[in-house]
């Protein structure tokens, strides 16, 4: 999985991934997400973690994780935001291109995510962070459900 990943920060690095994270949404969000997950990161980033879709009146469990490049410290990160163009739940599991900006100084911290998948699926996560980390580029991530 680790292999997966990191070959997944790489191609969409490589081939200009920013640009694909950076495309904003068109349409209201289709559902809300919260996450909330542990960042480390010394010029290598990596995270895990988990947290909740709310799609159609219904909640779902989810599993996120990831590696990606930029960044030095730790921190724990809890992110609320919008999904749009998610049409089906399924659409929700896969690899998402991540672009990054945020900081963290004890428990002081915020930042902005945005997320997307080869399915047309994005999110736009407002995050609070606690810990010491400063955070600028660009990961992989991964998200499934919980089993």
């Amino acid at each position: 999985m680790i292999v997966r990943i990191a070959a997944l920060v790489l191609s969409f690095l490589l081939v200009g991934g920013g640009a694909y994270a950076q495309a904003r949404p068109s349409g209201p969000p289709s559902a809300t997400v919260r996450i909330k997950q542990l960042q480390v990161a010394f010029i290598g980033s990596g995270a895990i973690g988990g947290g909740t879709l709310r799609f159609r009146n219904r909640s779902y469990d989810i599993t996120v994780g990831g590696l990606g490049i930029g960044g030095i410290g730790a921190s724990r990160l809890t992110a609320t935001g919008s999904v749009y163009g998610l049409n089906q739940v399924e659409d929700i599991a896969g690899a998402y291109v991540q672009i990054r900006e945020g900081w963290a100084i004890g428990g002081q911290g915020r930042g902005t995510l945005w997320l997307r998948n080869a399915k047309g699926v994005m999110m736009r996560l407002a995050t609070q962070r606690r810990g010491l980390q400063l955070s600028l580029g660009a990961d992989g991530v991964l998200i499934g459900f919980k089993q």
